[in-house]
């Protein structure tokens, strides 16, 4: 089993992913105005409108309402990140702190509220874990 997509629905799918295309520099493939997908080496960022929740089962997605998920990209240099999206991110939830699993980590929320999490791996143990991970 692999896990391929991590689906965030949103009442202005435009909008969002503009956002994550600008933090991430990814370019989104759109399959109709209320999909899009931003593709990464491991995995993929899907973007939905709460136009396509009833093809799912209605009322079972509501926009801006996550309060447990973080979405997490690896990242080259975590620092660098944080000064190119400083003036465009507005309230970093928390600015660029190294965690005691041994990532460097900015937190920051997208335009619906979704936290997102930019890490770059700093101590040995860490960097040996994502070796093997695109960037």
């Amino acid at each position: 089993m692999n896990l391929v997509s991590i689906r965030v629905i949103t009442g202005d799918v435009a909008r969002l992913v503009d956002f994550y295309e600008r933090a991430t520099g990814l370019r989104a493939t759109w399959a109709t105005e209320d999909f899009a997908e931003l593709p990464t080496a491991s995995g993929t960022l899907a973007i939905g409108s709460t136009r396509t929740v009833p093809l799912f089962a209605p009322g079972s997605a509501r926009p801006a309402e996550n309060r447990s998920v973080i979405i997490e990209f690896l990242v080259e240099d975590v620092d660098a990140v944080h000064r190119n999206l400083a003036g465009y991110v507005t309230g970093f939830v928390k600015e660029p702190t190294t965690m005691p699993w041994g990532n460097r980590a900015l937190l920051f929320r997208d335009p619906d509220g979704n936290l997102v999490n930019f890490f770059t791996p700093v101590t040995p143990a860490a960097v040996e874990k994502f070796a093997g991970v695109a960037r």
